[in-house]
């Protein structure tokens, strides 16, 4: 009979004791992101969540004030007139931008020589401060002396008020808003269109295919995976817009260019209403995360992940 050999109770200790070092040495290197997401994230939305039944204006005491906040919040008309406007955002930012980063992505994969350089000059747009291109796109948008109108003076037309008409204003923010993030769009379009394998251009060519029905028939349905991301980031940061409003027009002419994150901002850091604030937070997220689970529900059916 062979003996049944056993391992050393040293050698068990060992391997426990790498392995409680090793489970260590996990936990501090993660440590970082855990914290980071319940201090910056998780903490802050259950806090919004109870101060959105609260009255508080950070100075007195807190009052539970139950559902009072959300029952005024859909008889606000400056809250209708704010959701309303968010929603003409997304409906103007998600086409427009789209479409340019797209058009833009097709003609940088295009093999041209120094296309580095042009793909350089339509990034820098992106990693330019908002300040500074808000700034800038004020100054353009000038009824008096703004390049924009200078030039329609110069072929008989009439100055537009960009700015200074309701009509206007949250289309010319959100034409300047298109042209500074067309250039992140891009390039992860252009990233996926350079993994495209060249044999199907070349199995393409040699059946007669137009370079338009290349894009519609190879180029877009394989960039799915990038479209469905960049349609999702979109619609993320159009319902969260700003720093575009609150540099260029403070939410005028009236209320025209109120949005419900500048409107959140006013009661929170104008107002004081920190209860009605987190309310409105809500409300927002709820929207949403409502298109978010529609973008993945319909349109996620429809990424094609294999080449």
């Amino acid at each position: 009979m062979e003996a049944v050999t056993k391992k050393p109770q040293g050698s068990k200790k060992r391997v426990h004791s790498i392995q409680w070092r090793d489970n260590v040495e996990g936990y501090l290197f993660t440590a970082p992101a855990i914290i980071g997401l319940f201090v910056f994230i998780l903490i802050p939305i259950v806090a919004s969540i109870a101060l959105s039944f609260t009255k508080w204006d950070l100075i007195t005491n807190i009052e539970w004030i139950g559902l009072q906040n959300y029952q005024e919040l859909f008889t606000d008309e400056i809250f209708i007139t704010a959701l309303i406007n968010t929603l003409k955002w997304v409906v103007l930012y998600i086409p427009l931008g789209l479409t340019l980063s797209f058009v833009l992505a097709l003609a940088m994969d295009m093999p041209v020589k120094g296309i580095g350089v042009f793909r350089t000059i339509f990034y820098l747009p992106y990693v330019s401060p908002i300040l500074v291109v808000a700034l800038l796109f004020t100054w353009m948008y000038n009824t008096d002396f703004g390049i924009i109108n200078y030039m329609l003076n110069e072929i008989g037309l009439p100055s537009v008020p960009w700015l200074s008409d309701g009509n206007l204003a949250i289309f010319s923010i959100c034409i300047m808003s298109v042209w500074k993030g067309a250039g992140y769009n891009m390039l992860i379009f252009l990233a996926a269109l350079q993994g495209i394998p060249t044999s199907l251009y070349e199995a393409a060519d040699l059946d007669g295919i137009t370079a338009f029905q290349k894009v519609i028939y190879i180029k877009i349905p394989l960039i799915t995976p990038s479209l469905y991301y960049v349609m999702i980031m979109a619609v993320i940061n159009a319902f969260q817009v700003f720093n575009e409003i609150y540099i260029m027009t403070s939410g005028g002419p009236g209320y025209s260019t109120y949005t419900m994150s500048y409107y959140l901002w006013s009661n929170a850091f104008s107002y004081n209403r920190f209860g009605y604030a987190c309310s409105m937070a809500i409300i927002m997220f709820i929207i949403i995360l409502a298109v978010s689970l529609f973008q993945t529900q319909f349109l996620g059916k429809k990424v094609q992940y294999d080449m």
